[in-house]
């Protein structure tokens, strides 16, 4: 190989024509031969996906001719005949990867509904072309509209949804929050944590939706919730705040990498707080503007009161890379 820089998604070295894979094991792209193998440090053979074709995946698969960890957490995909489906599907399963190489880093193992019917997690990509589809969670799985891929379609229902902020991995990250806390807040004294931060989780979900759809945000909202979504019940608000956890390490470690920050790595802050008001806020301030510079919405939308850092704290103390100060 040469020395070209890769991205996540290189199927190919751009430069030398090397074919490429992205192997989880080592975290790293790795070359591959003719065949499509590549054989890691430990004799170990891994082979191409099986579904680059027909969703770009990169990762490596233990199995010629199989699919690799993440492809296996997809159940449902669009019919061969949904031509719409098909061209929608590729940008949910790359947001798909980039959400589970985030949950990698932090420590968080995934476990497949597959092998944990229990408390596993699958993905159903669902194309709303053929059936009405609602993006959410139930028990471990998450169901994702791919409309939601189609630029157009997703910036109209931004607009109707009067939303500073839309995307398809935010949809992954906001649902994969709901499964979060369903795993994760478990004791007495964190779900009494929780609750205070939160609110009651058991009031109802559905007498909820009908007053937000109705009435819409409480004044005020501003000071307690990071989103208008979030105000709508507990559940939401959890998830929200997991997103913005997410958007906020995922963006700070890109910077890092890029060298737009100095520090070491999120987890060494004593308190996320200071990862937010010492290193996201000023960068967040930056980056808008730089986005203003080229007439573009602000990259962050959004302004993180005392009452969300607090959250924020909470949901960091969950996660095995962030918890050593959270609480």
């Amino acid at each position: 190989m040469c020395d070209n820089a890769l991205h996540f998604e290189n199927s190919v070295c751009v430069s030398c024509s090397t074919p490429l894979g992205f192997s989880r094991a080592e975290r790293a792209i790795v070359p591959v031969d003719a065949t499509g193998r590549y054989v890691d440090a430990t004799g170990t053979s891994w082979y191409v996906c099986a579904n680059l074709n027909l969703s770009g995946c990169t990762w490596l698969s233990a199995h010629a001719g199989g699919q690799c960890s993440s492809c296996d957490l997809t159940r449902p995909r669009p019919n061969d005949d949904d031509l719409v489906g098909l061209d929608n599907y590729p940008a949910a399963e790359q947001a798909k990867r980039h959400l589970l190489v985030e949950l990698d880093s932090l420590g968080l193992e995934v476990v497949g509904y597959a092998d944990d019917p229990e408390n596993g997690i699958a993905f159903d990509l669902l194309s709303s072309v053929e059936e009405n589809v609602v993006i959410g969670h139930a028990d471990g799985v998450i169901t994702i509209d791919l409309a939601e891929s189609d630029d157009a379609y997703r910036e109209k229902v931004r607009a109707q949804m009067a939303e500073p902020y839309r995307t398809m991995l935010g949809h992954f990250r906001h649902e994969f929050g709901h499964y979060a806390e369903w795993q994760l807040v478990r004791g007495d004294e964190v779900m009494e944590r929780c609750r205070e931060l939160f609110g009651d989780e058991s009031a109802s979900y559905q007498d909820a939706i009908d007053r937000h759809y109705e009435e819409g945000a409480p004044e005020g909202w501003e000071e307690s919730y990071i989103s208008t979504y979030a105000t709508m019940h507990p559940f939401e608000d959890f998830a929200e705040t997991w997103a913005h956890y997410l958007h906020v390490c995922d963006a700070i470690e890109t910077a890092r990498e890029y060298g737009l920050v100095t520090l070491g790595t999120v987890s060494d802050f004593s308190r996320f707080r200071d990862v937010v008001t010492g290193v996201w806020t000023p960068l967040s301030v930056a980056l808008n503007q730089m986005n203003r510079s080229m007439g573009k919405d602000d990259l962050y939308p959004f302004v993180i009161p005392e009452p969300v850092l607090e959250k924020l704290e909470f949901v960091a103390g969950l996660v095995p890379a962030t918890s050593q100060g959270a609480g």
